[in-house]
């Protein structure tokens, strides 16, 4: 493996002789200094307000202490609401141009799964559509040569993290850095394309992971709809929250890994995204509606932004 933040071969080979992997760019790709948000930036300020005051009026105390408290219930609010730009930018749609082009995103968390990612690949391929699929990295790198097919059918692999933690958003700057960092490392070496987006697990963080997403030149990606097909065994549901109003520029959330089994009669036991994705991709069509994956629609970080929703 490459030490990190280098990578000295200019391509790399899968054991497949037929797949050649392209040389991925260096991990730590973005070199500008981070641009601190302006929520965070005024969180800072009164932080050192509220010291100067108590340096001048020890006795207000009290109020110093709560506008600091009511500061940090306010920045928790922000890193467990998914959508949120508080924290830092914030992919929640593809933008306008995508918009008028008539572009959506299909992104599925949590795979590969070795039951249901070939059958999402091969409802895929049936419909001739793109798909982007955030992968945990100890996942992928259990089953390489699954990733690989998904990467040679023309979609795209990004970065969901190393082992899906349930207490990522409470990581720091260090667990953080190993976390995304290994994953960027373990998918780069599995399909030679590095990563340059990634969804937080749970799509939960708090202020310190957006200085970390820059160093490593990632974009935070969140959506504009999800089918919570994760925990919602009715097919029904799951399609209608995705399709109601569905515009081009969207970005959509299905899950591979961690799939909701359904439990309506012959399909019992079926996962919930495959009778989804079906029908979920003939509506498209219907609506003049391209599937695109990230890697064709958005520039890597650093490029010229996307304007949120």
């Amino acid at each position: 493996m490459a030490a990190h933040g280098s990578w000295p071969h200019e391509k790399l080979f899968s054991p497949d002789p037929a797949f050649v992997l392209t040389a991925p760019t260096p991990l730590t790709a973005a070199a500008a200094p981070w641009p601190l948000p302006p929520w965070l930036a005024a969180s800072a300020g009164l932080h050192a307000a509220a010291a100067a005051t108590l340096l001048v009026s020890p006795a207000t105390w009290p109020w110093a202490l709560g506008a600091v408290v009511l500061n940090h219930a306010g920045l928790t609010a922000a890193g467990l609401w998914p959508r949120s730009q508080v924290l830092g930018p914030n992919v929640t749609w593809l933008g306008q141009a995508a918009a008028r082009r008539g572009e959506v995103a299909l992104t599925l968390d949590d795979g590969p799964d070795a039951e249901v990612t070939p059958a999402v690949l091969d409802l895929l391929a049936a419909h001739g559509a793109l798909a982007t699929f955030f992968c945990i990295a100890r996942h992928a790198a259990a089953q390489p040569a699954l990733v690989r097919r998904i990467v040679a059918a023309g979609h795209s692999v990004q970065n969901h993290s190393a082992v899906h933690r349930h207490n990522f958003s409470m990581l720091g700057p260090r667990g953080f850095e190993r976390e995304i960092g290994r994953a960027q490392q373990q998918l780069a070496d599995i399909t030679g394309v590095l990563p340059h987006c990634f969804r937080a697990p749970a799509g939960l963080r708090n202020p310190l992971l957006d200085p970390v997403l820059h160093r490593l030149g990632l974009h935070l990606v969140s959506w504009t709809r999800r089918g919570f097909d994760t925990r919602d065994t009715q097919a029904s549901r799951v399609l209608r929250r995705l399709t109601s109003n569905l515009h081009g520029g969207d970005i959509l959330l299905l899950h591979d890994g961690h799939a909701a089994r359904s439990r309506d009669g012959a399909n019992a036991g079926q996962a919930v995204v495959l009778r989804v994705l079906p029908e979920l991709l003939i509506r498209c069509r219907q609506q003049g509606l391209k599937l695109v994956t990230l890697d064709q629609a958005m520039p890597r970080r650093g490029g010229p932004a996307l304007t949120p929703a």
